[in-house]
């Protein structure tokens, strides 16, 4: 059977590279940089998305991406769409007045920003980031784009690491999520 053949997910799982003990041991990295590389690969992926967002009920009025790889996607996403993209950067990285959303990691906190004339009141966003871990990244995002008075329609991933409870957490929050491929007990 060919590649080709296969469900998505077993197509795009097949090209993600898993690297164990990094960036620390006993982390196994789900690195997505294999699914960019390959234009074939690249494009079932991005087509994903756009197809599911194509849908009416789920149309975005603009696409928000998480720092780094939600960039990759969600620019790719947002022109495909034919929409505004919105990046969400890390603290010090937006040139403009932002407002900013600090998070626990499990070795600290970080603080992600948006530029307050990012979106406006009462736009659909669609908030896209490659990997669902601990959650605390997109809960963030989700929460700065509320703060702006954008209505969050749905969380999107490429990997879920159910293991980590960060999927759980962001459902249980009320934002519905899509993800491709989940990685569980590995």
């Amino acid at each position: 059977m060919s590649t080709t053949a296969l469900p998505i997910a077993e197509y795009l799982r097949q090209h993600i590279r898993t690297v164990p003990d990094w960036p620390t041991p006993g982390v196994q990295f789900r690195d997505i940089t294999p699914l960019l590389q390959d234009p074939r690969v690249f494009r079932v992926l991005i087509d994903a998305f756009v197809h599911r967002y194509m849908d009416p009920a789920l149309r975005p009025d603009v696409v928000a991406g998480l720092d780094a790889r939600g960039f990759i996607i969600g620019s790719v996403v947002a022109y495909e769409l034919n929409t505004g993209f919105v990046p969400i950067r890390k603290k010090g990285k937006l040139p403009y007045a932002t407002v900013e959303e600090t998070y626990e990691l499990e070795y600290g906190s970080a603080t992600v920003e948006l530029h307050t004339d990012a979106v406006t009141r009462g736009q659909r966003v669609l908030l896209i980031d490659d990997l669902i871990a601990t959650g605390g990244t997109m809960m963030a995002g989700c929460k700065l784009l509320e703060k702006l008075g954008a209505v969050v329609t749905e969380g999107a991933a490429i990997v879920d690491l159910p293991e980590l409870g960060g999927s759980a957490r962001l459902r249980q929050a009320g934002l519905p999520l899509f993800t491709m491929v989940a990685f569980e007990g590995e």
